[in-house]
């Protein structure tokens, strides 16, 4: 089922109606839809789509052979070319004719078995290709590669891009158009547990519960995401154990470089090196508090992709008891127990901040940056933290919003004490006050509201509406 990439589809399609020649580069990690995306994208198209495989060159540059031999209807028994730029060459005169897209993915498999294939790209774009109408898009799960080879000032290919993209998961609400029978809650609780990845998505089923699901994804030995955090680590990294202790660590509270390397026991000078190459990958993310410097010494790390989050706080501890035949004992006692709901509260906070993203046109306020802000309250002393912030550094406007997954809390107090917090983040004139609930505030809460214009409440209904 394809969903959501709307934008990306316009990119796309607004590079082929160019009437130049025109190389799109797309990348991302694996399983986030690349693939997907440019099958839709080539609908109705003259498109030649290639796939490399881990395999000699040899073996590649006859797979392309046969692919380009079928796709000009030729006898798929003719000989393969003697090189990528004769393959190149033959493709541009053919595409000379008629606009053509040509779709290269796993790029990145192909140019290791042959390290001058970028070079032979280089000097086709160059001599034939820059002179049709046709559309080449360079497509690679390995990002580090793409970037760096592709992308990156010493590759032949600098220079000839004409656009590039990184595909991102979905957001909390693309991915609930994945699962349009759930309710709002049921869809906050497996964003929280799946994340935005339509591959992992996809694998859900509408006749199994949240339980059933996770528990045959996450707590069998043959689920899908049992060892997906592995076996992505495994091909991407060196070190996949050192990279798994890190991750274990950020699951279950160490959020600070020097918190990370005295539980992992990596040598605080080596832990940045292991941060930086995660957060490259998109697996971790570096946060600083709103309204303070990239370099703020109070930044703290979080895992980026729910996913992942997920697998190490619930599945890694019980890895031994899932490989012995007991993970869906665990799986009914974990998802059933009060720390799911602890760990989808942290989560609704970043569905929250993604909803402000999507409605900032339609907000209060007009927009210009978002964020959390964390630290000490200079007036009491005391640690304090703001859920989610939108600001209007031009008018001078914000939001600031708090959180709540609980069913019941205490309704007043947490806007009296929502009110107090914006001394935390002065320099605007004027502040609103969004509560952000799992279910909606009382009428008597609401009410009180009504009467203070400055002053919202958003369900978790409302984050879909």
């Amino acid at each position: 089922m394809f969903v959501a990439r709307e934008r990306e589809l316009a990119d796309l399609e607004s590079c082929y109606r160019q009437p130049t020649f025109q190389m799109v580069v797309l990348y991302g990690r694996r399983r986030v839809g690349k693939t997907a995306l440019l099958e839709e994208f080539a609908r109705g198209k003259r498109a030649l789509m290639f796939t490399a495989q881990q395999q000699g060159e040899r073996d590649n540059l006859r797979d392309f052979s046969r692919g380009m031999y079928a796709f000009f209807n030729m006898p798929t028994s003719l000989p393969a070319f003697e090189s990528w730029l004769d393959a190149f060459e033959f493709l541009a005169q053919k595409a000379a004719r008629e606009k053509t897209l040509i779709v290269f993915d796993e790029f990145p498999y192909a140019a290791k078995a042959t390290p001058q294939l970028p070079s032979a790209l280089q000097i086709a774009i160059d001599r034939w290709f820059s002179k049709t109408q046709s559309m080449i898009v360079l497509c690679g799960s390995n990002q580090g590669f793409m970037e760096d080879e592709v992308l990156g000032e010493k590759s032949p290919l600098y220079g000839r891009r004409t656009a590039q993209m990184k595909l991102k998961p979905f957001d909390y609400y693309d991915a609930a158009r994945m699962m349009p029978s759930s309710s709002a809650v049921e869809r906050i609780v497996y964003y929280a547990s799946l994340g935005g990845t339509p591959y992992y998505l996809s694998a859900l089923r509408s006749s199994e519960s949240y339980v059933q699901n996770v528990a045959r994804l996450f707590f069998d030995r043959t689920g899908l995401m049992f060892d997906e955090p592995g076996m992505l680590m495994r091909q991407e990294l060196r070190e996949p154990s050192m990279y798994h202790s890190v991750l274990r660590a950020l699951a279950h509270g160490a959020n600070r470089s020097n918190e990370i390397a005295d539980r992992t026991g990596i040598p605080s000078s080596s832990i940045t090196m292991y941060l930086k190459t995660l957060a490259d990958l998109d697996v971790i993310e570096r946060l600083v508090p709103f309204g303070e410097p990239e370099k703020s010494k109070r930044s703290l790390y979080r895992i980026k992709d729910p996913a992942f989050a997920f697998w190490f706080h619930f599945v890694a501890p019980f890895v031994p008891a899932i490989e012995s035949g007991l993970g869906e004992q665990a799986a009914v006692r974990l998802l059933e127990g009060p720390q799911l709901s602890e760990y989808v509260g942290r989560l609704f906070e970043r569905a929250c901040l993604e909803w402000l993203v999507r409605e900032s046109r339609r907000l209060p306020i007009e927009p210009t940056r978002f964020g959390s802000w964390w630290g000490t309250d200079p007036r009491t002393r005391a640690q304090d933290d703001i859920d989610v912030i939108a600001a209007d550094d031009i008018d001078k406007r914000a939001i600031i919003g708090e959180c709540k997954w609980r069913t019941s809390f205490d309704e007043s107090a947490t806007l009296e004490k929502l009110e107090g917090r914006t001394a935390l983040v002065p320099g605007y004139r004027e502040y609103w006050r969004f509560l952000f609930t799992k279910a909606p505030v009382s009428e008597a809460t609401r009410s009180k509201g009504a009467i203070e214009p400055h002053v919202r409440f958003v369900t978790a209904d409302d984050l879909f509406a």
